[in-house]
């Protein structure tokens, strides 16, 4: 029988380590599902809790389900309040960019769809970060200073 996940009941985990304001639980269904070009994570966000920093994937879509509550919302065009059953679809680039909170009083949960690249790239603005990640590895870089494209290459020719 094909694995099944019920998105509203499923148990999240929390990681000790999320710093405040940045703490969510978090279920990835995608391995549960035998899923392999398909990400699903349900997010649980107590009040004043985000899932991440503002940013946009590279590579990749993603797709943001209200399950229950009414999450905070921002995108390029501004922010705006969710309510249960609303779907948004985040483009690949910039126009994709996208932060997610809770600013009420009560727990919601959220469920982030995605495309799964084979390497992933993830850009924070403000912060002016760059995320990479394949498989477990992740590495992230500031984009200040920028480096000239041939910065470290003079005398390397060939």
């Amino acid at each position: 029988m094909r694995p099944v996940a019920n998105v509203h009941g499923v148990e999240v985990e929390w990681d000790p380590s999320d710093p405040a304001g940045f703490a969510p639980g978090a279920a990835r269904l995608g391995p549960r599902l035998g899923a392999a070009g398909i990400g699903l994570t349900v997010y649980e966000l107590p009040p004043g809790q985000s899932i991440c920093p503002y940013h946009y994937e590279v590579g990749c879509e993603e797709w943001l389900l209200c399950l229950t509550g009414e999450p905070t919302l921002r995108t390029p065009e501004g922010e705006r309040r969710l309510r249960a059953g609303d779907a948004v679809c985040f483009p690949d680039g910039p126009e994709g960019a996208h932060a997610v909170r809770n600013d009420t009083g009560e727990p919601l949960r959220v469920a982030m769809v995605s495309t799964r690249p084979a390497v992933g790239v993830a850009v924070y603005p403000d912060s002016r970060k760059l995320g990479v990640w394949s498989g477990e590895e992740h590495h992230l870089v500031h984009l200040d200073p920028q480096l000239d494209y041939w910065h470290g290459e003079a005398g390397r020719a060939g």
